[in-house]
């Protein structure tokens, strides 16, 4: 899946390294209310057991990620389907009625 979402619902890793450690945050840029309801999406999904989002998660867990990591993926994964539908939704508005 293409990373071009701008970030728009902060949910767009931020590097904050010290040292040799390498650790990634959410940005705290960008709509809080888009990220709300990007959480609150990704926290749903992974409450059902045979949802998309929640064998993701469990994916992300078994390759070694925290909790918190695999939830921020979610998060991301959620981000970018969101963006994907809008520009689907910006080129059939574009190409005009049939």
């Amino acid at each position: 899946m293409a990373r071009e979402n701008p970030g728009w619902g902060g949910t767009a890793p931020i590097e904050v390294s010290s040292g040799s450690r390498k650790i990634y945050r959410l940005s705290r840029r960008g709509s809080r209310r888009l990220n709300h309801v990007i959480h609150m999406t990704a926290v749903t999904q992974i409450r059902y057991r045979h949802s998309d989002g929640r064998a993701y998660y469990d994916r992300k867990l078994a390759e070694g990620k925290t909790p918190k990591e695999a939830l921020r993926a979610l998060k991301r994964r959620v981000s970018d389907a969101i963006f994907a539908r809008l520009q689907a939704d910006a080129r059939r508005a574009a190409a005009g009625p049939r």
